[in-house]
């Protein structure tokens, strides 16, 4: 080894050290219950019984340097470093009582005057090169004089936390130092709480540097026009922005900084939920030698993946290299955006499928981030459920959500954005009545958006929420572009879109002191 473990801790020598892909294809065959490769030669892997993140189990120690910046409450729970230092040695411990670890060394940024080094420590060979699709990998030469890591994480997920530790509320556990500038993960072996947890990183420490971080997907097209694709879990951002006739820069996290956007990740974690190569070609294409299948079902026989059972999860997810995906832009980086887009999942079926927004309105359901969790991107969530996650991504802002938002309103102006709400839910009723706009129908809007082409068509003015809604879309129907003409019970559609009202209305009341009035006047009435 050119760098010593036992800094950490750890006495072990048997290590991998950012390892081939077919050493940790063997190794995860070999070693982890349940592993196989499919037809098409990815690598299916279980979590075990997490198989979401564990929002409630994510901690940051409270210390004197950073405690004024994070925005504690029900997102940021506090952990005392005691605790912290506990769990860190019981996975330490837990390191030395294996036979081997794997080690990776990689980037999170592509821009190098931002990028961070970040070192994982981990005992499952999935988790090793799930890390290597999800980070920015090193050149040899860069591996060679990499250094000391800015963050390390220590995936010790196999083995429990100590329930009965101070502030533990169960066995699960993912802690987070700003000051040692490390995370431990104890209780879940979900690949996904590493990735969250390095963006849950760059979320505290580029806006101090005047940078946006962004829980958003980009693509830019062919005359360099970038669009930037807010949403949660769910609301196809990742489907949506590997768009064939754009190039892809990213699917899930970025930063908007004075020269441009660049993605934090090296790779996609697409949910592979009914994943089919007539509705996301690209995607179902990326599923090769490389890419791990986590959660997925698959006839043992043939090999062959079933993406639409669910019987382990909801949230199954396919894990690859930005590469993969064959129009991607490497490097991952692209000018300032000419469109934002806001994706929702709206449940209850009373959003257009479009609208555009003032910059007022842009701020406003940024900050208020409403959509509906879709069952198993979290564990506990059995059916869609209406949420409001302030910036599109709550549960990975460490600063107060008006902070980014004030943010995105400065280089909003300052680069002239259009921004643009799209509804990826339901339509023609509330969820168990209507049925979810067609996907075909929201990439046309997209197109639209892209085209210019609502520039100068009728629109309607919506009344309760102000918005400005396209009378016509070239590929969609004119008559589902205004929700109340698509259902039956009009008294109904009254009800629920005044529920909605209110539901708005409610949430945002815990901003309004720290918003401007104009922000909070663009709300619904």
């Amino acid at each position: 080894m050119d760098f010593n473990l036992q800094a950490y801790g750890i006495e072990l020598t048997k290590t991998f050290r950012n390892s081939e892909r077919a050493i940790l294809y063997e190794s995860a065959l070999r070693l982890e219950k349940g592993s196989a490769i499919s037809n098409k030669g990815a690598l299916m892997v279980y979590s075990g019984k997490k198989t979401g993140r564990s929002p409630k189990d994510k901690r940051i120690v409270r210390h004197p340097a950073s405690e004024k910046n994070i925005d504690w409450g029900p997102v940021n729970f506090e952990m005392d470093e005691h605790t912290f230092l506990v769990n860190r040695e019981r996975a330490i411990d837990y390191f030395n009582t294996r036979d081997h670890l794997y080690i990776v060394d990689a980037f999170a940024g592509w821009d190098p005057e931002y990028r961070l080094k970040i070192r994982i420590i981990c005992t499952r060979a999935y988790h090793a090169l799930f890390m290597q699709n999800m980070l920015i990998m090193p050149t040899a030469k860069e591996l060679k004089t990499f250094g000391e890591p800015d963050y390390t994480i220590f995936n010790a997920g196999s083995f429990p936390a100590n329930h009965f530790t101070t502030n533990m509320t169960s066995k699960t556990s993912i802690g987070l130092s700003l000051e040692r500038k490390e995370v431990v993960i104890l209780g879940t072996e979900y690949a996904g709480e590493m990735k969250k947890g390095i963006f849950s990183i760059m979320n505290y420490l580029m806006p101090m540097r005047d940078v946006l971080p962004m829980h958003c997907s980009a693509n830019v097209g062919k005359h360099g026009d970038l669009s930037l694709l807010f949403g949660l879990s769910g609301t196809g951002k990742t489907t949506l922005s590997a768009d064939p006739k754009r190039k892809l820069i990213g699917d899930d996290e970025h930063c908007w900084h004075k020269e441009g956007v660049f993605n934090i990740e090296g790779g996609c974690y697409a949910k592979a939920i009914d994943l089919s190569p007539e509705n996301e070609p690209d995607i179902f294409a990326a599923i090769r030698y490389g890419t791990v299948l986590e959660n997925v079902v698959f006839d043992p026989v043939t090999r062959e993946v079933d993406y639409s059972d669910t019987s382990i999860t909801q949230n199954t997810r396919a894990s690859y290299p930005i590469e993969f995906i064959s129009n991607s832009q490497i490097p991952c980086v692209a000018g300032h955006p000419k469109n934002i887009i806001f994706l929702t999942c709206d449940a209850f079926g009373v959003l257009p499928p479009v609208s555009k927004l003032s910059p007022e309105q842009a701020s406003y359901h940024f900050i208020s981030g409403y959509t509906a969790k879709v069952a198993g991107t979290e564990m506990g969530v059995k059916e869609p459920q209406a949420t409001f996650s302030a910036c599109f991504g709550a549960a990975f802002m460490m600063w107060h959500p008006n902070t980014y938002a004030q943010l995105l309103a400065h280089k909003m102006k300052t680069h002239q954005v259009n921004a643009w709400l799209v509804n990826t839910g339901w339509s023609g009723g509330d969820y168990g009545l209507g049925a979810r706009i067609k996907l075909k129908y929201t990439r046309a809007i997209l197109d639209a958006i892209h085209h210019g082409d609502f520039n100068d068509v009728a629109v309607h003015k919506e009344k309760e929420f102000g918005l400005t809604i396209p009378m016509t879309c070239p590929g969609v129907p004119a008559e589902i572009l205004v929700p109340e003409n698509t259902w039956e019970d009009q008294d109904k559609f009254r009800k629920v879109k005044n529920k909605v009202v209110n539901l708005f209305k409610e949430n945002f009341k815990q901003f309004e002191q720290q918003v401007d009035r104009n922000i909070t006047h663009a709300g619904p009435h």
